[in-house]
């Protein structure tokens, strides 16, 4: 009778903590339609009083937990009316279905004269124009990011089956990860980004971040070519679609067309806001790494001042090597707090197309020549005042003021050659919050099929922990030294800080060795010093069986993040050509099968050392000296896989010289030095956590040699 009393009370509290749970959750919930009934997969809502914006999910329906009050709700979806809906929450979830049409596209009166130019031009010479102003006009902003990513593999080869097995991964199912994230944006380019929590069934995430925390404004981002670049009309083609009205501003549809299709650059449509010439949306296609991406991105008015994105839809939809997989990205940018650069922020700023309005760009030059006479102000200053007083300004003048502004500011900077500053921050405790956390802040619902994911995760990882509990007797991967380790090679630990290397044979054929083989052992350690200096001695041998000759050096190495040295000595073979350009792979295939000897080679005794100095990451010093005794080598085998009645015999071992009719030398000593140094002088930098990391191709490197030799 008590068991039965105490089940009873703690049924009874279990389900006065649901109804109490139930209560509390107080918001707006329904679904979001075309005409025809239809889901409008990924739609947007945008609550204005609390600059919050989330997405629906794959079948239109959107949840979101509001405190009671009355709220203005914002309904988009690229292509339709946006519709606005004032509601007020009260106790419970709020029902609101919502109806989208389609957008009325109205095209403008185009008057043609001499130029027939599509009328795409202008805005996107204005968008362009201003996309610095838009860069730098927000001091500061922090908001927090929900990004949910969802993954299935639908088909692959049946070779892959049991590596993807053994790996976790089954066909059909639909892979989650889900993290909430706390972003703080510093003018410039200091980005900071806090992990609240992370969700996954997998340990390996992957995560369109770039796109997400990038920002379309800049001339790239992730590497592609932006519609707003200065050398945009370079890399794109544009044509004006029409305009249609979102609440009370007017939008410009355009079409963005690469000149030529590839890589890092978009094709789709990008929609501008007239007059603010800002970015309202846009949807675009690309291609990374030869798989298509596409995106959506939605902006928002944020205190009415700026357009900022408040949601990135992405898909992934491709088939590569029989691999048929489909990935799906959705982010909402949610509590935005804004800080406005007083220096250049104004309420409204009217930009004149100098191309295209010429006559009202000849009068605004000519009225501000005659101001320039009469005071002695500097431009960037009088240009200021002029935007301050709302006053016409040509795209010129803009980009004019702008591009002083920026170089104004990089001289306060600490750092001006590190363009962008990103911190990250997470913990374990951001993976140890449970699924009624996610259920209280998740602000796009999950469909039916990717609750099913996470139930078969769960239950994946029940499974996974049970055994690795239960298996005590585990036997360690690594067993130490096999004797089939001398043919294949391996790597075997002497201590924490040491390791000793057998390298996989290697070898071919050529014309003077016949067969030959190298082998290779190696010792490595690292010193616990400040610069964690890295030793290693590696002895190489080289046996040439048509020769009956064993050859081969010894390597000494030292090397650290600031410096390294090498010290070689010993006989071996060597190319003519120092940088040794052709593979023995690739000479004992067309030796053998084609009878082209083209790898020329001599023997020489040597001692040799080189270092290389990095004072910076812009300054490189470099020295090389060695010693040798050079002798020539004639060719030792005949044999032949394939044999071409055209060609009696292989070509001597003599690299051919036009200059020359006989390329043949005696033994002899050389001793060759050189000197020089690379540098990078305007090389940029990204931060990631404090630390610094060179941007390749962001400097032209000038290199400089000086090499003297003697005999």
């Amino acid at each position: 009778m008590k068991t039965l009393l105490q089940k009873l009370l703690l049924c009874f509290i279990l389900l006065f903590s649901f109804l109490t749970h139930y209560a509390q959750q107080t918001g707006v919930k329904g679904t979001i339609r075309a005409e025809d009934n239809s889901p409008l997969s990924f739609a947007t809502i945008y609550v204005k009083q609390l600059e919050t914006g989330t997405t629906a999910n794959v079948d239109g329906y959107y949840e979101i937990h509001l405190k009671p009050g009355r709220y203005e709700m914002v309904f988009q979806h690229l292509g339709r009316h946006s519709l606005v809906r004032v509601i007020d929450v009260t106790n419970g979830l709020e029902q609101l279905d919502i109806t989208l049409q389609p957008e009325d596209i109205m095209l403008k009166e185009v008057t043609v004269g001499g130029e027939d130019e599509d009328p795409a031009y202008t805005v996107m010479r204005k968008a362009i124009a201003k996309a610095n102003y838009h860069r730098n006009v927000v001091d500061q902003y922090t908001a927090k990011v929900y990004i949910k990513g969802s993954a299935k593999l639908k088909d692959y080869p049946w070779l892959a089956k049991k590596a993807l097995e053994k790996d976790g991964v089954e066909k059909g199912r639909v892979y989650l990860s889900e993290s909430l994230s706390e972003i703080k944006f510093t003018r410039p380019n200091k980005f900071e980004q806090k992990v609240i929590s992370v969700r996954s069934d997998r340990k390996e995430n992957a995560s369109p971040g770039s796109y997400i925390f990038g920002s379309f404004y800049e001339p790239e981002i992730a590497g592609t070519v932006t519609p707003l670049s200065p050398k945009a009309f370079s890399y794109y083609k544009f044509e004006y679609l029409g305009t249609f009205k979102d609440r009370e501003f007017e939008v410009s549809r355009i079409k963005v067309i690469p000149r030529s299709k590839g890589e890092d650059v978009i094709d789709g449509t990008i929609n501008i806001v007239e007059d603010t010439w800002s970015i309202h949306s846009l949807d675009v296609h690309t291609v990374k790494l030869g798989i298509d991406f596409q995106m959506k991105v939605t902006f928002a008015p944020i205190e009415n001042k700026v357009w900022l994105p408040v949601s990135h839809q992405f898909k992934v939809d491709d088939k590569v090597f029989g691999f048929e997989f489909e990935a799906h990205y959705l982010s909402s940018v949610s509590d935005y707090k804004i800080k406005i650069n007083p220096d250049i922020y104004v309420e409204k700023m009217e930009v004149v197309d100098e191309k295209k309005e010429k006559e009202l760009a000849k009068e605004i030059e000519k009225k501000q020549a005659s101001i320039k006479k009469n005071k002695k102000k500097d431009e960037a200053k009088r240009l200021q005042e002029r935007i301050a007083a709302g006053e016409e300004i040509t795209r010129k003048e803009l980009k004019t003021i702008i591009k002083e502004y920026e170089k104004e500011d990089r001289k306060k900077q600490d750092e001006p050659d590190v363009i962008s500053d990103f911190t990250f921050k997470d913990d374990s405790v951001s993976y140890k919050m449970d699924s009624a956390f996610w259920d209280s802040i998740r602000p796009i619902p999950l469909t039916k099929e990717e609750v099913k994911g996470y139930e078969k995760a769960d239950s994946v990882s029940a499974i996974e922990r049970a055994k690795v509990e239960g298996d005590t007797t585990r036997e360690s991967k690594h067993k130490g030294f096999q004797p089939w380790d001398i043919l294949i090679g391996d790597t075997y630990k002497v201590s924490n800080h040491s390791n000793f290397r057998i390298y996989t044979p290697m070898g071919g054929f050529n014309t003077i060795e016949g067969w030959n083989i190298i082998y290779k052992i190696a010792y490595g350690t690292v010193l616990q010093d400040t610069n964690r200096t890295r030793l290693k001695v590696m002895p190489v041998f080289r046996y040439a069986f048509a020769r009956e000759k064993l050859s081969g050096y010894l390597n000494l190495m030292a090397s650290n993040k600031k410096y390294r040295l090498d010290i070689d000595g010993g006989r071996y073979i060597q190319q003519f050509n120092p940088d040794n350009p052709i593979l023995p792979i690739v000479n004992t295939f067309t030796t053998l099968l084609l009878e082209k000897n083209l790898m020329k080679i001599y023997e020489h005794d040597f001692l040799s050392a080189k270092f290389k100095r990095i004072v910076s990451d812009k300054l490189t010093i470099n020295t090389s000296w060695v010693w040798s005794e050079r002798s020539q080598l004639e060719n030792n085998s005949r044999y032949k896989l394939v044999n071409r009645d055209k060609i009696e015999d292989y070509t001597p071992n003599k690299p051919l010289n036009i200059q020359l009719e006989d390329t043949a030398f005696p033994t002899h000593q050389a001793f060759l030095g050189s000197i020089g140094f690379s540098a990078r002088p305007w090389l940029k930098y990204r931060s990631y956590n404090g630390s610094k990391y060179a941007i390749g191709g962001s400097s032209p490197t000038i290199s400089f040699r000086y090499t003297k030799g003697c005999n």
